[in-house]
Formats: C-alpha cells, structure tokens, sequence
C-alpha cells in the first residue's frame, strides 16, 4: 500500500504549471525581440555558441528536480508488515454549511476557515472510526464517503467552498437525508451525523428530518458558527457590503435556536463554535462514549520510505543542469584563445 508521509508538501507541485507558463513567456518575449533584428532562426544561428534547445533543456530538468525533491520531502512509503487488529468505532458523517453567509467575518478570519479547522483538528482526535464529508447550501453533496484514510479528506477539505454548491440557502434536511443514507440501512447505532453551520435561513423541515433520522438510530451533533450579534456580508464582486432590495446592508446572524431544536431532536448535543480544539475534544469524546462497532480491517505498522532515492534523483539533475555548458565547445575555445591574447 503506497502512501506519502506529509502529503502537504505535495500542494507544492502545483509551481510547476506556473514555471511552465513563466518559461513559455520568457521564450515567447525572446522571439518578439528576435523577430526586431531578422528572422529568429537566422539571428540564433548568428549568436555566439547558441546551441539550439539547451535553454529548453536544462529547464526540463531543473522541473524534474524540483518535482523529485517535493515527492522526496512528501516521503512515499509502502507498508510491509500488515496486522490485522480488531478496530472498533462508529461511521461519522460531517456535514458542512457552504452557503455564502459562511464568508462572514464575524469570526477571524471567517466562518467557513473556522469550521474547516474544526474538522481538521477533529480527525487529528480520531483514530478508528470512518469519517465522510459532504457539503449543502440549498442543495448537499458528498465529496468523500465514509474512509479510515484522513488525509483523503483533509486533502479534500482544502478545496471546499460556496461556489461548490450554486444553490444557494441552508437545507439541513437535505443535509441529514443524505447523511442518513450514507451509514449502513441494516444498522440501527453506530451513526453518528455532526452538522457545522450557521443555521440562517434554514429550512422549516429540519427538526423533522433530525427525528426520522434519530429513529434510524443515528445521533445528530450541530455546531454553530458565528456570532449571534451578526456581520455584514461582503460582495465578492464589489469587495463592499452586499445590499438588499432595499439598499440596506445584508447582516447575516448565527441561529443558534434552529441548531439547537435539530440537535434535540436528533438526541444529541449543540455547541458553540468558540474554542476550535475544545469543541473538537467535546465532539470527539461524544462519539467515543457512543456503543462502538468491530470495524476489522487492516492496519500497516511498519513502513519502507523511498524519500532518499527521489532526493538523490533530485540533487543529480541540478548537479547535470549546472554542469550543462551553456555555450558549444568551440566557442568556449575561441573565447580563451581570445582571452590568452
């Protein structure tokens, strides 16, 4: 099973379309320049030393390189000795408010980061139970079914945002339905369903939903995000207040009174997103208290790293780069002739 040790380090592969379009451009400026003077092809031939495609080269090589010493420092692995344990836990599902009124920024630096960081800093609590992903404004959608693999999700999670979802609202019972079809239908505990919003504008039918889906043995937890007091939405467009039919400012408040009914109906607990990690160890601690299913399956204790090899393969492109000439032999022979004299 291959697996990278720190895959943040490999969101740094994304320069590499960037040096790509820099390098092109260089090439494209070159030309124009060229093209001054007489035909490109012509000019080149008339530089000192020119060696047709070397420039081209040593780029491809240094983006090797690069690339080799990103996925050396991301540390792929294989597991090599597999154990197979008796895991125990629950199947959990995190529901995600992505509706515009999650960019308020009556908490730092917004709602929506805030409400990442509490997944992010849940799932680092976790250790056996299968965790999905999906996100709702006026309609739900799941971006990663139920997986041990965190990091999948983390990964996922960086990438979330309103315009994921262009059904704009906040449609919890939506949210809980796809939640509740997510887990087992042969199951009647283990489920566990947390919902991260700030409950404006949300749909009468929700606390309805919340006790079809506790009926279905599924325990629903609901955390607030924002302040009661309220914000004024920004307009992405214009970067200034967003206004309404009547040119008043938009304020987008927390409800914490709908979050709380659906986590009462639910049969669960309602929290105030305020401290980010103890939100997280009280959520935690909520589904480990929960009965506990054998998930079985198995786990990789030890790891072969090939980290080295992809270093090493690095290091010796940028060493050929850098001993690459840059001018042909013969010029360089004219060069010092000239120097001698």
């Amino acid at each position: 099973m291959f697996q990278f040790q720190h895959i943040g380090y490999l969101y740094a592969l994304a320069l590499l379309p960037v040096f790509v379009a820099l390098f092109a451009g260089a090439i494209y400026w070159r030309r124009k320049r060229l093209q001054q003077i007489g035909t490109p092809e012509v000019v080149e031939r008339q530089i000192l030393g020119y060696i047709a495609g070397r420039s081209t080269t040593r780029f491809i090589l240094m983006c090797i390189a690069f690339a080799a010493i990103v996925i050396g420092l991301a540390n792929l692995r294989i597991g090599d000795k597999a154990e197979r344990t008796e895991r125990k836990g629950v199947d959990v599902v995190i529901a995600l408010d992505v509706s515009k009124s999650m960019l308020a920024k009556d908490m730092q630096p917004d709602r929506l980061t805030r409400a990442k960081q509490l997944i992010m800093s849940l799932t680092d609590k976790m250790s056996n139970d299968r965790v999905a992903l999906l996100v709702f404004a006026g309609k739900s959608y799941m971006q990663v079914p139920l997986t041990i693999d965190y990091s999948a999700l983390k990964m996922m999670l960086q990438s979330v945002s309103p315009d994921m979802v262009p059904y704009q609202g906040t449609v919890i019972a939506e949210a809980i339905a796809m939640g509740t079809e997510s887990f087992a239908r042969n199951e009647r505990k283990y489920k566990s369903l947390i919902v991260i919003s700030d409950g404006e504008d949300h749909d009468a039918n929700a606390v309805e939903a919340a006790k079809k889906a506790a009926d279905e043995g599924v325990v629903i937890h609901t955390v607030g995000v924002g302040s009661p007091m309220g914000a004024t939405l920004l307009d992405p467009a214009t970067r200034s207040a967003k206004l309404d039919e009547n040119g008043n400012p938009v304020i987008t408040k927390l409800n914490e009174d709908a979050l709380r009914d659906v986590a009462a109906a639910g049969r669960g607990t309602y929290s105030l997103l305020d401290n980010t990690d103890g939100v997280a160890a009280k959520l935690n601690g909520a589904v480990e208290a929960m009965e506990q299913k054998n998930l079985g399956g198995v786990l990789f204790t030890d790891y072969t790293s090939y980290f080295q090899y992809f270093l090493v393969v690095g290091i010796l492109l940028l060493l050929v780069e850098w001993v690459l000439p840059g001018a042909s032999g013969a010029t360089k022979r004219i060069m010092n002739k000239k120097v001698s004299e």
